[in-house]
């Protein structure tokens, strides 16, 4: 983990193990900072100081525009004018866009993949680390599994740009997430859905999978949704 303190803000950049050392480098960096807001170290509105940022991903400010270019695109930064690059505060309509795209994915890696001992491994991974986060009261981190565990499901698929879109969705998801002192009581309740969906797949219950997950989402949009109505509300 590398880390820099500026005036209004800390900046935490963690590097993770599989990064692809054969990427371009801007891709490399875009991919860095795309973790690092699944893992909840940058977050919405947070503003990103190009030497400071250069600094933490350990490349050229050259490279790192062109990342945050990258990342423009995938709708996870914003520039404002006169005051440098900010990591992107999502709305209602993001909300429903990814949640559209989430029950196409997820329903048809439950339904048109093998479900093998090999991902059940995988997705049962992120569960006992998140179990694990929650009773250690780290409820960011039981975000990120229950994110990563999402991820395995589509994962299942096999198709690297299904995988590459997924990832992008999940960063935009993570970005509407509750933080500080409502974290706990946002995260919670996932922790069994996210154990009830794997265990209706290792006994290859698909059918009932689906069904469970088609709820899941349902709620997940609208506790979301009710998170940005208060956030609306606090900043107004």
């Amino acid at each position: 983990m590398k880390q820099l303190s500026g005036e209004n803000t800390l900046l935490i950049i963690d590097t993770p193990d599989d990064l692809d050392g054969t990427l371009p480098a801007f891709e490399r960096v875009s991919i860095l900072l795309r973790e690092n807001i699944i893992n909840g170290n940058l977050r919405a509105g947070q503003p990103l100081p190009e030497i400071e940022l250069a600094a933490l991903c350990q490349t050229s400010r050259n490279t790192l525009r062109e990342a945050l270019r990258f990342l423009h695109g995938e709708g996870l930064v914003n520039y404002h004018q006169n005051r440098g690059v900010f990591v992107r505060q999502l709305d209602k309509r993001d909300i429903r866009d990814i949640y559209k795209a989430r029950r196409h994915l997820e329903i048809l890696a439950m339904t048109a993949a093998t479900i093998s001992d090999f991902h059940l491994h995988r997705m049962q991974n992120h569960i006992v680390l998140a179990e694990q986060a929650a009773r250690e009261e780290t409820w960011r981190t039981v975000g990120t599994q229950s994110l990563r565990f999402h991820q395995a499901i589509v994962h299942m698929l096999g198709c690297r740009r299904f995988n590459d879109f997924f990832s992008v969705l999940l960063a935009q998801l993570r970005l509407l997430f509750a933080s500080g002192a409502g974290e706990r009581d946002f995260q919670q309740p996932w922790i069994a859905r996210d154990r009830e969906l794997w265990e209706l797949l290792a006994e290859q219950r698909q059918e009932q999978a689906c069904a469970a997950l088609r709820d899941y989402l349902e709620h997940s949009e609208q506790q979301l949704m009710q998170t940005v109505n208060h956030t609306s509300f606090e900043t107004e």
